[in-house]
């Protein structure tokens, strides 16, 4: 029997990013926009192009890029935002604009202040206007979940004979019930009379636990592009996850009628390399590419996986590519072994200087680790693209002192400016007392919101690698800092951190969106 293409559309870095800390420099979005494009993923949104000039020259530069996948740009039903993200895209080799306005009767009253009449007017005049740049367009139906049947036809209707060759019916709040919201789905392609001349998409937020069920539902009732992104990353309680979506469909093709072009070997690795750059963990019992989802602790699973696979597992670990996590370096490795291994994990460096300064972190590490893994490598990586300025500051030394009885004392020399500062500071903890210690130096005036420490791999010798969130004046940043010694690691995050804060490039999108 054959099967319907259904189009993966990934929007992690666009809504995946608006999660509160999740902002990203112009080299991490397109270090993931290249893992994207290895997974074969159809449409990237890069970015909201008329949010800020970062997300600007984002967008700009993954469309110059990107080759096999399409570039997309999200704006609003305004033509300021559609000629934007059209100059953004100018470079694509396959571009694609996404509009959109909300459609439900409370966010057309409350938050737009306009008639249906107008609402529809000013639809159709955006997906005229984005046609007259690109070809491909997508028209999305803001709140799409608690808006009016018979006013969906119609201005569906309305941009489909306007040129929007996709439609899209978010669960923008995550509202939906599967079988609801599929049936919705089915009973509003069967009613647009043009609906023949546009795909069916949906992107669908997960507040009630529900993103992924309501996705495969409207698959089931007629949309082919899920919009999803890589570990359900997004704004609240996130998105559709990307490997359950895929995986479902692959897993279950006896029930789907619609199959991918993912490469699903490369999800691990977009997985882990989402996780290191945004700062937020995958859970261990996270499907498919959470560190459990393939682990078995129960003696009879165990047994019964020994004898015969599929008896406890209905996909294999090396499908979605657990078995890329194999040992290729150690201290002994040179520069052109360390330089093909980044190669493999699609890293490059925008300078030779780069190369060397993460080449040096390798072999400090290495003294330390006799393994080291892929996921290492990442988390060096990672924090020598966060780059220094002369304003930023950095770790030079480090000594905490901790006993039973005592207040926990850290005393710091940190760098600034070519100059070195020592600081010190006494704590509830020896963490506790790095951070107090920094703030002395630094008085950010920042509020500690979020720590959080995850090995990187197995084993007592593993790196830990740690997440700080600092919030101020209504701006949210994640720092992360890895090493062997977890405290060294706390005070990296938190200077990461800091710096983050006074680092233009990474101001957070909050226009809002599908």
């Amino acid at each position: 029997m054959s099967k319907d293409r259904l189009i993966i559309f990934d929007t992690t870095l666009r809504d995946g990013e608006q999660s509160p800390g999740a902002s990203m420099t112009k080299e991490e979005k397109l270090r993931i926009a290249k893992v994207l494009e290895k997974l074969r993923v159809d449409v990237i949104e890069a970015g909201f192009a008329v949010s800020s000039p970062g997300d600007f020259e984002s967008v700009k530069a993954i469309a110059e890029t990107i080759k096999d996948s399409t570039v997309c740009s999200l704006s609003r039903a305004v033509h300021g935002d559609i000629e934007r993200a059209a100059e953004a895209l100018k470079g694509a080799n396959s571009a694609r604009i996404h509009t959109f306005i909300a459609t439900s009767p409370i966010h057309m009253e409350y938050k737009l202040q306009m008639s249906p009449d107008e609402v529809v007017e000013q639809a159709v005049g955006a997906v005229k206007l984005a046609r007259n740049f690109v070809d491909d367009v997508e028209f999305s139906l803001e709140d799409a979940s608690r808006s009016d049947h018979d006013f969906m036809c119609r201005i569906i209707e309305a941009v489909i004979d306007a040129g929007a060759g996709t439609v899209n019916l978010p669960d923008t709040v995550g509202y939906g019930e599967p079988y609801q919201y599929g049936v919705s789905i089915g009973k509003i392609i069967e009613n647009v009379v043009n609906a023949d001349k546009a795909v069916f998409s949906v992107h669908c937020h997960n507040d009630l636990g529900l993103a992924v069920a309501n996705s495969l539902s409207a698959v089931m009732h007629g949309a082919r592009q899920v919009e999803c992104t890589i570990n359900g990353l997004g704004e609240r309680a996130g998105n559709a996850s990307l490997e359950e979506i895929v995986m479902a469909v692959r897993t279950r093709h006896d029930v789907y009628p619609v199959e991918t072009d993912i490469d699903t070997t490369q999800i691990v690795a977009a997985s882990r390399l989402v996780s290191s750059i945004t700062g937020f963990p995958v859970q261990p019992n996270k499907a498919i590419v959470g560190a459990n989802a393939f682990a078995h602790e129960s003696g009879i699973h165990q047994d019964g996986v020994l004898k015969f696979r599929e008896t406890y597992e209905i996909m294999k670990a090396e499908d979605v590519g657990w078995n890329a996590n194999k040992l290729v370096l150690g201290k002994l490795s040179g520069r052109a072994a360390f330089a093909s291994r980044l190669e493999e994990l699609g890293i490059k460096f925008e300078s030779q200087l780069e190369f060397d300064q993460a080449f040096e972190r390798f072999k400090v590490l290495a003294d330390k680790k006799r393994e080291i893994y892929d996921e290492d490598i990442q988390a060096l990586v990672s924090e020598v693209q966060v780059g220094q300025s002369e304003d930023e500051v950095v770790l030079v030394d480090i000594e905490v002192v901790s006993k039973t009885g005592r207040h926990p004392r850290a005393a710091l020399t940190l760098r600034r400016a070519n100059q070195n500062h020592w600081v010190e500071s006494e704590g509830d903890g020896p963490v506790d007392a790095i951070f107090k210690a920094i703030e002395k130096f630094a008085d950010s005036q920042s509020e500690l919101k979020l720590y959080s420490v995850n090995a990187v791999t197995e084993g007592t010798e593993a790196q830990g690698e740690v997440t700080v969130r600092l919030e101020k004046l209504g701006r949210i940043v994640n720092g992360q800092g890895a090493d062997t010694d977890v405290l060294v690691a706390s005070a990296k995050a938190y200077l990461n951190a800091l710096n983050l804060l006074q680092n233009p490039d990474r101001m957070h999108p909050q226009l809002g969106g599908v």
